[in-house]
């Protein structure tokens, strides 16, 4: 293994992308899931590896809907297992929310191996070992859930996911929270709220707009939610974009 100096330019990166390859040796995380992180990393890269002020919005609004909620659910795959297991407990604990994995490349070695990951880092209750609903219209691996789980949720963060999920999810009625580093993926356009974000960032900071708003009123919090206009944060951040890549020239 080589030695990364935290010197290096592109230090957390690098330890990055390490993490999610011993995650691929030891099972967690499916090979095609870094393609997945390059392609995300490359976003990242284009929005300066930070969280902007419509990221941040985002996890804002994300944080009131998730309180609002009563049956919210965090969906936990092989990336997602691999880069913030920690963060992802710490937020469900905050919520409280459930923890449920749900794979595409789903096997029972590679939920054991997830399961056992967040057994590790401090998660006492995980759903989706066991699987007894399937969501409507999704003839493959993401459509197998708990049905106490993210099948009688209301609404559910999906870090890091396809977009065909969340619209199945939408069409069930539930709200979505995705996470996901490009703004013109199935995704980001499927979604109720769209956070354009690197999940190392977007987690904790959820959880920091959850403790902010642990003591707000309901009714507050509706009205946070309900002037969220998820396109037009899009069309924000594709502007965003477009004006940081004319200033770098």
């Amino acid at each position: 293994m080589v030695k990364i100096p935290k010197s290096h330019p592109r230090y957390y990166s690098l330890k990055t992308r390490e993490r999610l390859s011993n995650a691929v040796n030891n099972g967690i995380t499916h090979h095609t899931g870094l393609i997945a992180h390059g392609r995300g990393e490359a976003f990242d890269y284009i929005l300066g590896e930070k969280t902007n002020k419509y990221a941040d919005e985002a996890e804002r609004i994300a944080a009131a809907a998730l309180l609002l909620a009563n049956n919210p659910v965090i969906s936990i795959n092989g990336n997602v297992a691999a880069l913030n297991p920690k963060d992802c407990i710490s937020l469900s604990n905050e919520i409280p929310a459930k923890l449920e994995i749900n794979l595409f490349h789903r096997s029972d070695d590679r939920v054991n191996k997830i399961f056992n990951e967040l057994k590790k880092n401090g998660a006492t209750k995980i759903y989706g070992k066991k699987v007894d609903a399937i969501i409507p219209s999704l003839d493959h691996n993401r459509g197998l859930c708990d049905k106490d789980g993210i099948f009688s949720s209301d609404v559910v963060l999906v870090p890091l996911e396809d977009g065909d999920r969340c619209k199945a999810l939408r069409s069930m009625g539930k709200k979505v929270i995705s996470i996901d580093l490009n703004p013109l993926s199935r995704t980001a356009r499927e979604s109720d709220i769209s956070i354009i974000d690197n999940v190392l960032r977007a987690i904790p900071n959820i959880e920091y707009w959850i403790k902010k708003y642990k003591k707000t009123k309901k009714e507050n919090l509706i009205s946070i939610v309900n002037n969220w206009n998820n396109d037009i944060m899009l069309k924000n951040i594709l502007i965003y974009i477009s004006k940081r890549l004319n200033s770098m020239f």
